[in-house]
């Protein structure tokens, strides 16, 4: 690596064409590119919103392309983990709930502060109009433990945690009556997986739950929708693969001495052939291997990181 590749995304200035689909009877995909996605829930008297895009400003995007469909009220909000790019929208929907994990309530206590400031460093073409995100946290007014229904009318809605994976606490949305689920990041499509903050020995097992409610439509995290059970089986196993590839690898060097650099470097040139084309890559990799190398040594949880950590980290790595 001859030159110095710039921060994480800070380098990304492209505009992504958005599409707004419909996948399912009661279920639209928000989707740019492997910009992150929102996925929407059109129920018989309202309507849900899963993650929220960065900013206020952005969101205001989604809600234009909802209201070209339907007026109905949106009321509910879900938050399928705490990360700021997928939650600090929140307040442009206006919604009466905003529903979580209790684990992502905790995550957001214990280190919103710090990943929103980490966040916003990191890819500054998702955070526009920053100045748009209401001051402090975007705070859950609603949390629940393992599962809990919603009924928009007539139709069910199920929020779910099925494991740890993208980040303890993951939550997915699932309507049973049309078995099309909204993943947020535990399933990305021809998108780099971001696991910085994740679980990667529970992760694989975690997607085996998710695909055993057999969907036969999905809304990524990242990439476009899944609009067929093999597509979606296809979304699953490109995730599954990327994780176990990345953990096999770090495990390796851990058990043969080597240090996270030289770790990092294996494992970047073993990737590389097989997932370099997928969106975010090089942001991806040096906060994929630490958290993993960190997980394989001596760190069971993720450590927090803050925008100083995150640049140390890019600088030892990369630099």
């Amino acid at each position: 690596m001859s030159t110095v590749k710039k921060f994480a995304s800070q380098a990304d200035l492209e505009e992504k064409k958005v599409t707004f689909s419909q996948i399912s009877e009661h279920a639209w995909a928000y989707t740019a590119e492997g910009d992150p996605n929102t996925g929407i829930i059109i129920g018989d008297d309202c309507v849900l919103v899963a993650d929220t895009q960065a900013t206020p400003s952005m969101a205001a995007d989604v809600v234009r392309r909802i209201r070209e469909v339907t007026d109905k009220p949106i009321k509910y909000v879900v938050l399928t983990h705490y990360h700021a790019v997928r939650v600090l929208g929140a307040a442009a929907y206006q919604p009466e709930q905003i529903l979580a994990s209790q684990d992502t309530y905790d995550l957001i206590v214990e280190r919103g502060e710090q990943d929103k400031a980490s966040e916003i460093g990191r890819f500054p073409r998702l955070f526009q109009n920053v100045e748009t995100v209401p001051p402090g946290m975007t705070w859950p007014t609603m949390t629940f433990t393992g599962k809990m229904t919603l009924w928009l009318d007539k139709l069910e809605v199920q929020l779910l945690q099925l494991g740890r994976g993208h980040t303890k606490g993951d939550t997915v949305v699932w309507l049973p009556q049309e078995r099309t689920l909204l993943s947020g990041d535990l399933v990305e499509f021809d998108a780099t997986p971001y696991a910085g903050d994740a679980y990667f020995k529970d992760w694989p097992q975690t997607l085996d739950n998710l695909a055993a409610l057999k969907p036969a439509a999905l809304v990524p995290g990242r990439g476009a929708a899944l609009t067929t059970p093999e597509q979606v089986a296809q979304g699953l196993a490109g995730t599954r693969g990327f994780i176990a590839d990345v953990y096999a690898s770090v495990q390796e060097g851990v058990k043969a001495g080597k240090d996270l650099n030289a770790v990092y470097k294996d494992t970047y040139a073993r990737l590389k052939p097989k997932y370099g084309q997928w969106v975010i890559f090089d942001h991806c990799m040096p906060f994929d291997v630490t958290r993993c190398y960190d997980e394989a040594t001596q760190y069971p949880d993720p450590r927090i990181w803050t925008a100083e950590r995150d640049t140390q980290m890019w600088q030892t790595l990369e630099g």
